[in-house]
């Protein structure tokens, strides 16, 4: 049986996600299926990843299965959202997750106040090693950290639950990066509360 909602996501939302859906009792309508987190370090395979994924789940469930894309443009450069349109189906508002776990509102007045900033979620602290700094040849190439980092002001920590040891995490994160720590809490921000608008319609 198809589900009412089906959202096919950015493996680095699968967590919070799942909060969401067992927050606000979903899970009798709203089925989750995430892509690799790993294509958060190259944006330009997202497209193709999601337009896969949308085949597959017509196959599966048929043409009039509801679908909501979890990604936002992510730096696809507009070709997702020409995707979604062409695709007829949802997708996340937004240049990215910091975005829409921010605010939109919210993540402006950060840009506004320090255009400077580098930013991590809850799923980058968790994964900073591996995301971050072996992701960036960091590990390999400790001297090229200054040629990545050094125009950057500070560590924005959007942080989606408070967590002692993710607050921890991020003060190491800061501290290797050479960067101030501001602590940002946002929840789940308009993830939660697009994934709860059409979850409800489904």
């Amino acid at each position: 049986m198809a589900p009412g909602l089906l959202v096919l996501a950015c493996g680095a939302l699968a967590h919070e996600l799942k909060a969401i859906v067992e927050q606000h009792a979903l899970a009798s309508s709203v089925v989750v299926e995430c892509l690799p987190a790993s294509l958060h370090n190259r944006p330009s395979e997202i497209t193709g990843a999601v337009a896969e994924r949308i085949t597959r789940a017509r196959e599966r469930h048929g043409d009039d299965v509801r679908i909501l894309v979890g990604y936002a443009d992510c730096g696809t450069g507009g070709h997702l959202q020409a995707l979604c349109a062409d695709q007829d189906v949802e997708m996340l508002d937004g240049a990215h997750c910091y975005e829409f776990f921010a605010t939109s509102p919210r993540f402006a007045e950060l840009q506004d106040a320090e255009i400077g900033s580098f930013y991590l979620t809850d799923f980058l602290v968790r994964h900073f090693d591996r995301m971050v700094w072996q992701g960036l040849g960091l590990d390999r190439h400790p001297e090229l950290l200054s040629a990545y980092f050094g125009n950057y002001t500070r560590l924005v920590y959007l942080a989606q639950t408070d967590d002692p040891a993710l607050r921890t995490a991020a003060e190491r994160a800061a501290q290797r990066l050479g960067l101030p720590l501001l602590v940002e809490p946002t929840s789940y921000g308009e993830l939660e509360t697009t994934v709860v608008s059409i979850g409800a319609r489904a």
